[in-house]
């Protein structure tokens, strides 16, 4: 069976449910039984802690760990889910230099003892210097894990935009680099999950040389820039232009995916979604399950998940074999992927309890810590109800007047209240003091109106009654006239049309005929110049804000409309271009079914014509 982990960015946590077969169930359980994942390593969950909602936390049968952005909103973030029936982590840890603090304490993950540590953070000196540690941690890009077995690392490098952070990114994967040898030195296996926003060779991107060529570089200068450099470093079989760089003479990491399909052409995990290229399967490979040597031999798949939508990417998964050797020994996985003494020889022993929760784990923040999903809610049995002792007799053979006397005490500024349990038993009685007391009880609401005057609530303002309804907004500036309610009811017009631009239409109704003079002559029918036409009046508006005409492109489609985001002088305009999804080429092409080189500035374009 195995045990398989995933990783997908999702471009948002919710994103998924707008599209097959998510959106079915929309539940994260039924997408991870449809993934068949044991781990789900998830990146730009584009969320805030406040966001957080009861079915991303308090999934059943899954614990999570997040690392969400301090400052930014609806940007990066990393969770890492993990199935308690397979895999419980001993230690959690947010971002990847190790200067955060874990959850209520002001120790770094750094700083705390030993035993609390995951370990290989960065000495002085080990890092470049190109961004703040501080800020390297704070963008919700990391979550670390440790199992028995191996240390998960889940992340989300920053990606290669417009250049303006530059340093930032290859500060990023510096210190990605620099952690994962230091663990791997420490003796601790690592498995490395994510996107990492890094081509490694030209098989892993869409007509690289025509790229290239168009851009008057060579493909031994394009893998020799710094971010591809430093990854194809850190991995074995890496593309790397000699001599290697200080301290990353070796390469410590196997790229899963290339190892079980080391030729396949196509194997692309992101698209560019305003080009529409994913039908043509014009992209790259940035996504990667990545493992260290001494535990390549323990999977015995990997693959990419090309056809599950939900996304810009596609998720990515390896799996892990039942049984693997350690030291020349068989060694069931599920042994060393939880806590000692939870699995023996393949075989569950306890089962997972809140005693196994994290300091890091969602569900112990204090909004869903001790909550259950409302799934448990139906399926285990509530707690017994506390029986209510019956009221003694001495109680209920009290005078009227030592009821009144209580009552009365209870509204001087008190909130003392008369039990519920006591006033259903004094109301049914069929005693004749019982009968005195059920009476008595509205007689607090006389004496709190003698004291002060009753609340206004809602439902008394909601009450006054209303003689005539507003229908048009002339009603706001006409003066008010006084008509029985018989007549006003009969001459009741239904509330003027709203016009499609939001607004009231009173294009062919001129202000006169407002029902403010329809209500001093309410015996006269009204004349036929009065009468409103919607239809007429829609008609009007829908000549003035009509449905523009647009261009069509060589295959006769209406075409699409974008704005340049490039900077330049262009930048801010709209134009129109084919709706139909890039080609295979990349490149506009001309009679085939890919998208046609039609391309028309909104601005050159006179809408009011034919297409």
């Amino acid at each position: 069976m195995g045990v398989r982990i995933t990783s997908w960015n999702v471009n948002g946590i919710r994103n998924p449910f707008g599209y097959q077969p998510w959106r079915e169930k929309r539940t994260y359980e039924a997408m991870f039984d449809i993934l068949e994942a044991d781990i789900v390593v998830m990146q730009e969950t584009k969320i805030q802690r406040k966001d957080l909602q009861d079915d991303m936390v308090l999934v059943p049968g899954w614990d999570v760990f997040f690392s969400l952005p301090k400052h930014k909103k609806g940007y990066a973030g990393v969770a890492i889910y993990t199935r308690n029936s397979v895999c419980i982590p001993i230690r959690a840890e947010e971002g990847i230099v190790g200067v955060l603090c874990p959850p209520n304490s002001s120790t770094k993950f750094r700083d705390l003892p030993p035993e609390q540590q995951i370990g290989g953070y960065p000495r002085p000196g080990q890092l470049a210097g190109l961004a703040d540690e501080m800020a390297l941690d704070s963008e919700g890009r990391c979550v670390i894990l440790e199992f028995p077995a191996f240390v998960l690392i889940g992340t989300y490098s920053p990606a290669n935009s417009d250049g303006t952070r530059d340093d930032f990114r290859l500060g990023y994967l510096d210190a990605l680099d620099v952690r994962i040898r230091n663990l791997i030195a420490m003796g601790k296996r690592v498995v490395l999950t994510g996107d990492l926003n890094v081509i490694r060779s030209s098989i892993d991107t869409a007509n690289l040389s025509e790229r290239l060529r168009k851009e008057g570089m060579t493909v031994e200068e394009f893998f020799s820039t710094p971010s591809r450099r430093l990854f194809n470093q850190l991995v074995f079989e890496g593309n790397v232009r000699e001599p290697r760089d200080e301290n990353r003479e070796a390469p410590v990491l196997w790229d899963l995916g290339r190892l079980f399909h080391p030729t396949r052409e196509g194997m692309f995990t992101c698209w560019d979604t305003k080009k529409n290229s994913r039908p043509a399967n014009f992209g790259s490979r940035i996504d990667y399950v990545l493992c260290s040597d001494d535990m390549k031999d323990w999977f015995c798949d990997a693959n990419i998940q090309e056809g599950l939508m939900g996304s810009d990417h596609c998720p990515v998964y390896a799996t892990l074999k039942d049984v693997v050797t350690i030291d020349g020994k068989e060694v069931h996985i599920r042994d060393i992927l939880n806590p000692p003494g939870v699995f023996k020889d393949g075989v569950r022993l306890r089962e997972w309890t809140a005693k196994d929760l994290l300091p890091l784990s969602a569900k112990l923040i204090p909004e869903f810590d001790r909550r259950r999903s409302i799934k448990d809610m139906f399926f285990k049995k509530p707690a017994a109800k506390k029986t209510t002792p019956p009221v003694p007799a001495k109680e209920l053979s009290e005078t009227p007047s030592q009821e009144i006397t209580k009552v009365e005490s209870s509204t001087n500024g008190e909130t003392d209240e008369i039990p519920a349990s006591r006033a259903e038993q004094v109301g049914p009685a069929s005693s004749p003091v019982p009968r005195a007391a059920g009476k008595l009880k509205r007689t607090p609401s006389s004496t709190v109106s003698a004291s002060r005057p009753p609340k206004k609530t809602k439902a008394t303002l909601s009450k006054e009654p209303s003689s005539k309804g507003q229908s048009s907004l002339t009603g706001f500036f006409k003066p008010k006239t006084t008509a029985s309610p018989r007549k006003t009811t009969e001459t009741k017009e239904d509330p003027e049309p709203v016009s499609e631009s939001g607004g009231p239409s009173n294009v062919e109704t001129p202000i006169e005929s407002s029902n403010a003079d329809e209500a001093k002559d309410e015996s006269k029918p009204a004349s036929p110049e009065r009468v409103f036409d919607p239809i007429e009046s829609k008609e009007s508006w829908s000549k003035l804000l009509g449905k523009r005409v647009l261009p069509k492109c060589e295959h006769g489609e209406e075409c699409i409309s974008l704005v340049t985001k490039k900077p330049g002088v262009n930048r801010g305009r709209s134009f129109f271009i084919c709706p139909r999804p890039i080609g295979p080429s990349g490149q506009k092409e001309t009679g085939t079914e890919w998208r046609c080189g039609t391309f028309i500035w909104s601005s050159d374009w006179n809408g009011s014509q034919a297409g």
